[in-house]
């Protein structure tokens, strides 16, 4: 690894050498997570999102993962989801299903995912519903601040803009509040439609994995982290920090090169 280290307010940064390194250490510690919250509580509820991270968590399906990790016991959920059918090409529960689901045991009935024949408003709506009940029955703890679901993890990429899920910059959809699932007609990438949990709910997870790669976003992963005083502009991702959990970033070296607070070892 090129750095490990904590930045005094934006969580623990992990800089690789390479994307290969990047995704074997992704899969290292979303095993440990696993096994330890299953030893804990007997489940291990997982929020993904979509573009390259089911890729980069692919080292997951190979050996000795696919053996040692208890998948009879992960329940999964998307932290944004494009409201389009599930075998469109934008659908992030395609996208999971064909990279990480269809090639470990996880139980059909513990996969989640949004009802793709509603509106955005509905599909939001009910999908919210649906993780109320499973907070009921304890399948994802609750917050011990508030009343938002605490996943054991969410999964984040993103994008250039400093988008995370499918919260995008100066969106309306930031300052939601009251709900822990909100929808968008008007993304400024495509497909339009969207769900997405709220700030209040990434915020309540146990922990917070970022995962970027790639030149194209190291502006961004600055934005995002380093420290640039009151002028600062909001990024959402920078607006990603756990009220009672861990953000751990998980960077390759050409995202984190244009961070001013980091020394890589050589």
């Amino acid at each position: 690894m090129a750095f490990s280290g904590v930045h005094r307010d934006r969580g623990e940064l992990r800089i690789h050498e390479s994307v290969e390194e990047l995704s074997t250490n992704l899969a290292d510690y979303i095993a440990d997570l696993s096994e330890a919250s299953v030893k804990e509580r007997g489940v291990f509820a997982i929020a993904l999102s979509g573009g390259s991270l089911i890729g980069l968590m692919g080292k997951l399906c190979e050996a000795p993962y696919n053996k040692t990790v208890d998948w009879a016991k992960w329940y999964i959920f998307w932290a944004d989801e494009r409201v389009v059918a599930k075998n469109h090409a934008d659908s992030n529960y395609k996208l999971a299903k064909e990279g990480l689901l269809s090639k470990v045991p996880i139980v059909p009935s513990h996969v989640h995912s949004i009802n793709d024949s509603l509106s955005a408003e509905e599909a939001g709506d009910e999908y919210e519903f649906d993780i109320r009940q499973l907070v009921k029955a304890r399948m994802v703890c609750v917050s011990d601040i508030s009343d938002c679901p605490k996943f054991d993890l969410i999964l984040l990429g993103m994008g250039s803009d400093g988008h995370v899920a499918s919260l995008f910059p100066n969106h309306s959809v930031l300052d939601v509040k009251n709900q822990w699932v909100s929808f968008i007609t008007d993304s400024p990438k495509p497909p339009p439609e969207r769900i997405t949990f709220t700030l209040p709910v990434i915020n309540s997870a146990s922990i917070v994995v970022v995962v970027v790669t790639g030149e194209s976003k190291a502006e961004a992963v600055h934005l995002a982290i380093d420290d640039l005083g009151p002028n600062c502009p909001s990024l959402p991702a920078r607006m990603v920090q756990p009220t009672n959990g861990k953000l751990v970033w998980f960077l390759d070296k050409p995202a984190a090169s244009k961070l001013e607070s980091v020394q890589f070892c050589e």
